[in-house]
């Protein structure tokens, strides 16, 4: 088993930049905005959400250890 130990900035970190991703996600498929502001809103926070996730996922898989149980 391996465990990760994650502080409380990177959760909040990584939980924003989900909730970007999510964020986009839910413009792209509401019908509130113009098709082309839904479009460029909701594309962009997709693009912050996956660009940021990257980097926060491989720091955190590169401190993962094994532990034993």
């Amino acid at each position: 088993m391996f465990t990760t130990e994650i502080r409380l900035p990177e959760l909040a970190l990584l939980a924003g930049t989900r909730g970007a991703l999510g964020a986009g996600v839910g413009l792209l498929l509401s019908d509130k905005l113009s098709e082309e502001q839904r479009k460029n809103i909701g594309w962009t926070l997709v693009a912050v959400g996956v660009l940021t996730t990257i980097p926060l996922a491989a720091m955190l898989f590169g401190r993962r250890r094994r532990s034993d149980a």
